[in-house]
This record gives structure tokens, C-alpha cells and sequence, in this order.
């Protein structure tokens, strides 16, 4: 974003009003200007800001972080399985397992859905 001469010109045409005005308008042109050098200096800084933070839907960052979070998916299925296979084969038999292993698949399932759909 190129430097506007804003300030300068700015501040010249508040000193013309006041003159043209009278000392009782003083106060709200110097608000007025004081506004406008504080938007320009807030869209400098998100320009700034934008300019260096990446869009976070299209980077490697993103994909990472979905990696991450479909293996902690993975990982957590896989220790909650173990001990319920052997409390459910234990206690309940092949109909318990198979419970077990059909409320695994569906959280699974229901996983891969919403991804799908972001």
C-alpha cells in the first residue's frame, strides 16, 4: 500500500477550516482529524497484518493441522477399542463385540462425513 500524503494535507485543510471557522470549531476539527488519521493508520495495520498472515483454508498449515487431528481421531479410536473388545468379549460375548465394533465404525464414519463437508 503506497504512503497517501494524507497527515499533511489533512492537517493543511483543518488549519484552512479553523482559519475560515473561528477558534469555536476547533476542537471539532481537531476530532475530526485525529478520526481520520486513526482509520488510515488501522487500515495501514490490516493491510500489514493480511499481508503476512496466510489464508488459513489454503495452506500447508491447515492441511497439517487436519492431519493432526484425523490421526489424534485414529489414535483415540484404536485405544478406546482395545479395552472395550475385551470388556464387551469378556462380559457380553460375540453380540457386545459386535456392538462395540459397530459404535467404533459409526463415530469413525460420522468423522469422515464432517470433513468431508469443510
Amino acid at each position: 500500500m503506497p504512503d497517501s500524503p494524507l497527515p499533511r494535507e489533512e492537517l493543511r485543510a483543518t488549519i484552512e477550516a479553523r482559519r475560515d471557522l473561528g477558534p469555536e470549531y476547533e476542537a471539532a476539527l481537531t476530532d475530526a482529524f485525529l478520526d481520520r488519521i486513526e482509520a488510515a493508520i488501522a487500515q495501514r495495520v490490516k493491510a500489514e497484518a493480511d499481508s503476512r498472515l496466510p489464508d488459513k483454508q489454503h495452506t500447508a498449515w491447515a492441511e497439517e493441522q487436519e492431519r493432526k487431528r484425523s490421526l489424534g481421531m485414529a489414535l483415540g479410536s484404536l485405544g478406546i477399542a482395545l479395552p472395550l473388545t475385551g470388556a464387551a468379549s469378556a462380559t457380553g460375548g460375540i453380540p457386545a463385540l459386535v456392538v462395540v465394533w459397530i459404535g467404533i465404525v459409526a463415530v469413525n464414519f460420522a468423522y469422515a462425513l464432517g470433513r468431508r463437508r469443510r
